[in-house]
């Protein structure tokens, strides 16, 4: 499973309006129920995994990417949110630089190896300078998705 089997262009949001970690997951979150791959009615269960994880420590990995991730049982696949901050939001990062990708994902609650995988491949896949590049600069969110189309592993 790669980012682009996880993401749909209707799953990145090119404009993130957030300052900060916390609104960023907000907003991503709130966009995955507007797409509808999160209900309505489960919104604030999986802010609060998402959150509660993030509180543990900050999956700002460095390299301006922020990961937060979580597993719940209120999804029954891999689901994830794409957002990019053109002016940078603050993530307590590792190397405590902002944050201009912030790549969330979900995998259902029991599906731990396939959440530390979906992890590493996303990690290691944003660790590389020309994709961060070409996804900063592509001018839309169905650009962005070719740019992650067209990226193996």
């Amino acid at each position: 499973m790669d980012l682009g089997d996880i993401l749909s262009p209707q799953q990145i949001n090119p404009d993130l309006k957030a300052s900060n970690r916390w609104e960023a997951i907000d907003e991503l979150i709130d966009h995955l129920v507007s797409v509808g791959k999160i209900l309505p009615e489960n919104r604030e269960a999986i802010l609060a995994v998402v959150k509660k994880r993030e509180t543990s420590m900050s999956t700002g990995i460095g390299y301006g990417v922020g990961i937060p991730h979580a597993s719940t049982d209120l999804i029954y696949e891999v689901v994830g949110a794409l957002g990019r901050s053109k002016k940078g939001l603050q993530f307590d990062s590792l190397d405590n630089q902002p944050v201009n990708l912030v790549m969330l994902f979900l995998v259902p609650q029991g599906h731990f190896q396939k959440h530390l995988r979906t992890l590493a491949d996303i990690a290691k896949l944003l660790h590389r300078t020309e994709f961060r590049r070409a996804l900063e600069e592509a001018p839309d969110s169905e650009a962005m998705f070719q740019v992650i189309k067209s990226c193996k592993g």
